[in-house]
């Protein structure tokens, strides 16, 4: 996982394939930004704009994907993102579904990993989420708030 500011950007740029037309996309946006699907390259990129309120960390659920890297970009508000390293998510909640690159994990107990990293997303902050990172997006940080995040889809080279 990778968290930074916007300007900072041009750092991870070549961490993957794609990332430079993501980031230079993120830029564009604002927190008038309609909800929605942007195609940026086919199913190769596409970013989803999406307004919600933020949640207890009772009731977080674990994600993981496999085909594509999240790019998780706060437009306003502040949210917590809980990051475990996938190895670490031995309870399976949700089967992967390859349809839609997601699988659901409880929460992780016990050792070596007692619980999760917590990581706070604020404006014009993002997050690059590759899939070794599960990750309970939209928890609460300072108190349930609305929030407006983009989160960019960069599939793997190596995904089919």
């Amino acid at each position: 996982m990778i968290l930074d500011c916007l300007p900072q950007w041009r750092r991870y740029a070549t961490t993957l394939p794609g990332l430079a037309k993501a980031f230079e996309y993120l830029q564009t946006l604002d927190a008038g930004c309609p909800n929605g699907r942007y195609e940026l390259d086919g199913d190769r990129m596409y970013c989803l704009v999406q307004r919600y309120r933020t949640k207890p960390r009772e009731q977080a659920a674990f994600e993981a994907h496999r085909k594509y890297v999240d790019v998780q970009f706060m437009l306003a508000g502040r949210e917590t993102i809980l990051w475990a390293p996938l190895a670490a998510l031995t309870t399976v909640t949700q089967p992967y579904d390859s349809s839609r690159d997601i699988g659901f994990f409880a929460p992780v107990t016990g050792a070596p990993v007692t619980g999760a990293t917590p990581v706070q997303l604020g404006v014009q902050q993002f997050a690059i989420l590759f899939p070794e990172d599960g990750h309970a997006p939209g928890v609460e940080a300072d108190g349930a708030m609305e929030v407006v995040k983009a989160v960019v889809k960069v599939r793997l080279p190596e995904a089919r």
